[in-house]
């Protein structure tokens, strides 16, 4: 009958389509390492073929290393990506495609691509330009490397024409600087681009082609397939080891030289230097590296600023730092509205720490604040209908509501953070919002849109929580809502971190801050200058035909009016001042296309500034070709994603294990029950009339 045909497919529809969704959302997964058939492949995978018929090996495989140059305040890192193709046929050839984060303040300048005893050095150009000579290079045989930029913490490295058994190396620097936090200066080495949530409708964008990422573009994350790099499961093992060394020169006696993220062999070397390196040979790429160190006591920075003179104009960079005040002052009534990510990218050790984190500042809460608290996955859910007074009562319902909260779902910012930046406090009161997240998405101009759409009286501070939090996002969500950002690594950091986060939020900041005494013509970054809070000072980037002998710092603390005195004169000089002027002036034109500004202009700015300085941006890109075609042209090349791992700490089932994060994989469940549920109709009116 075919109804009763019907009848059975609709419900194996509806029994499958979960299923289906589940092995969709898992097709970032990777398979062991070795030989294989296709009959061991269970889920979307990435093979190499063999000489041997119906055998499979996977990708090429990837290790890095990592050499890090610090002298004061600046920071120069030379990172070594090593490709390797392991088939043995000789007509396997490859190429590698890997998408991998850098600090989102990196200055990238240098490209090299080493085979064998040959190393071709890249060239800045623009990035279809680089583009069109990559492609062509790929075309005609030859090897050759592109670096491009997808977001300010976000590269891709593809490198065409790997032979069979060949190792290709690129190398790739760049240069930032340190942040100094309440006496303690620190620099992370970012490892893992974590699993992002990518909301919206699939688009096919016309005038670009796709990238090989996990995820579709949509409407809302129009790159989104060039940004999700497939993950291997943890339970397979890690893959892409690192190796990491730190030459520390910090220019004053140094106390303390930790890191909470890794365990490090430290040793004592001339001059108050010290050298750094990871206790073990090789680790997984899976955990942002985090490294910090302090002065002796009675000991400060003597080099905290430099200068450069390139091309007859004179670079300079200095530390501003806020008036230093411990004095006891009156407290300053808050209204905290606290929010807190509850996603399925949070399941494991992340949610435990914000949910330690959240109570920690509940606990700090005095009898003349008001609070609320909300928590967001692929809903948003607020625990007031407004902001309560604090008293034991609102305070315990609070602890309880935290206390239950499970990490789950889809990871949608925008509605929660309509929701946090709406209202007006009393006048009495300073409205604080903290956001406790991992920062994992992909709609972050979006984000940014709606912060400075919202904000008002506000100030936002962002937490980053877990082992390689989004970096980009929360500092410069932090920058746009006037207030800070901080990163808890581990649990065991919960405390420490939120104590200079209190520290912050309960004392006065300098605001109004300007720099007086500079030619109109000078250029300098950021501008203008963000309040300043209680131990975190900014760096100021300056640009001149000529800098004057000394200018003046001033602004408020309080209604106090506040002004201190730099000296110009007789700065250390320091190559590379110049990259980094160039790196905040290509960020604050970036933040001008988010304010609105013809992106046409902005663009064309870019362009000069990049080209210039030999940068990487949104706009260039760094490409390297070898003239030797090695491949010939009847054999063709495989593309392929390098996989990587998932950051550690992270629930692999609660991400991928069911299509909590993804709109296509919820949609298909849908389907599918609804499916099923129309089969058992039709079958119940099946029987019904017989």
């Amino acid at each position: 009958n075919p109804l009763i045909v019907l009848t059975l497919v609709l419900s194996l529809i509806g029994l499958l389509s979960p299923l289906f969704a589940l092995g969709q959302e898992s097709a970032a997964d990777e398979i062991n390492t070795g030989l294989m058939t296709l009959k061991d492949v269970t889920h979307g995978s990435l093979l190499v073929k063999t000489g041997e018929a119906g055998s499979y090996r996977p990708a090429p495989l990837l290790k890095s290393d990592v050499r890090i140059s610090i002298t004061g305040t600046i920071a120069r890192t030379r990172l070594t990506q090593e490709f390797t193709n392991q088939s043995v046929d000789k007509d396997d050839w490859a190429e590698g495609i890997y998408v991998f984060p850098l600090p989102e303040t990196a200055a990238v300048d240098h490209l090299r691509m080493t085979v064998g005893e040959r190393t071709i050095v890249g060239e800045i150009r623009e990035r279809a330009e680089a583009k069109r000579i990559y492609e062509q290079a790929k075309q005609e045989g030859k090897r050759a490397g592109l670096v491009e930029h997808e977001r300010p913490n976000v590269f891709t490295t593809s490198v065409a024409n790997i032979a069979p058994g060949d190792r290709i190396t690129v190398e790739i620097e760049y240069q930032e600087t340190v942040r100094y936090d309440v006496g303690t200066y620190s620099l992370k080495f970012p490892m893992v681009v974590g699993p992002r949530y990518i909301p919206g409708t699939p688009i096919v964008m016309e005038d670009q082609p796709p990238g090989r990422g996990w995820s579709p573009d949509t409407n809302r994350v129009p790159d989104a397939s060039r940004i999700t790099p497939p993950f291997r499961h943890p339970d397979r093992g890690p893959i892409n080891p690192v190796t990491l060394t730190v030459e520390l020169a910090a220019g004053f006696p140094v106390g303390k030289v930790e890191s909470s993220s890794h365990d490090i062999i430290t040793i004592a070397d001339r001059d108050d230097r010290r050298q750094v390196a990871l206790r073990q040979d090789h680790v997984p790429a899976n955990n942002d590296f985090i490294l910090t160190w302090t002065p002796e006591a009675g000991h400060g920075p003597t080099a905290t600023l430099y200068t450069e003179v390139r091309d007859r104009d004179t670079y300079a960079l200095f530390m501003l730092s806020p008036p230093s005040s411990d004095q006891p002052l009156p407290p300053l009534p808050r209204e905290a509205i606290f929010v807190i990510d509850t996603s399925g990218s949070m399941a494991g050790a992340s949610i435990e720490q914000a949910k330690s984190a959240l109570l920690l500042a509940l606990g700090r809460l005095t009898a003349q604040d008001r609070f609320n608290v909300i928590q967001f996955n692929s809903a948003t859910h607020v625990l007031f209908s407004e902001p309560q007074p604090v008293n034991v009562q609102t305070v315990r319902t609070a602890i309880h509501y935290v206390d239950q909260l499970l990490a789950n779902g889809g990871t949608e910012i925008l509605p929660a953070l309509k929701l946090a930046l709406k209202g007006i406090p009393p006048p009495t009161h300073l409205r604080q919002v903290v956001f406790l997240t991992d920062g994992q998405v992909g709609n972050e101009e979006e984000l940014f849109r709606t912060i400075r759409g919202h904000l008002g009286a506000s100030r936002l501070f962002t937490i980053g929580i877990g082992s390689a939090p989004n970096s980009h996002f929360m500092r410069k969500a932090a920058e746009f809502g006037r207030g800070t950002f901080t990163h808890i690594a581990s649990t065991s950091e919960v405390k420490r971190q939120m104590d200079a986060l209190f520290h912050k939020l309960e004392r006065p900041v300098l605001t109004d801050v300007r720099v007086e005494g500079l030619d109109p013509a000078v250029e300098m970054f950021p501008s203008p200058i963000p309040d300043l809070y209680a131990g975190e000072p900014v760096v100021v980037a300056l640009k001149g035909s000529s800098l004057p002998p000394s200018l003046v710092v001033a602004g408020s603390v309080g209604s106090m009016p506040w002004n201190t005195a730099v000296d110009l004169t007789g700065l250390p000089a320091r190559q590379g001042i110049a990259t980094l002027w160039a790196r905040r002036k290509i960020e604050a034109l970036m933040d001008q296309q988010r304010y609105g500004e013809d992106e046409s202009g902005t663009r064309r700015a870019i362009l000069d500034v990049a080209l210039a300085h030999h940068l990487v941006s949104k706009y260039t890109s760094l490409v390297a070709v070898d003239q030797e075609s090695v491949r010939p042209t009847n054999k063709p090349a495989t593309a392929h994603s390098i996989m990587t791992n998932l950051p550690e700490g992270q629930d692999y089932e609660a991400i991928f294990g069911l299509p909590r994060t993804a709109t296509s994989g919820q949609l298909r469940i849908v389907l599918g029950m609804l499916a099923a549920v129309v089969g058992v109709l039709l079958w119940r009116a099946r029987n019904q009339s017989a």
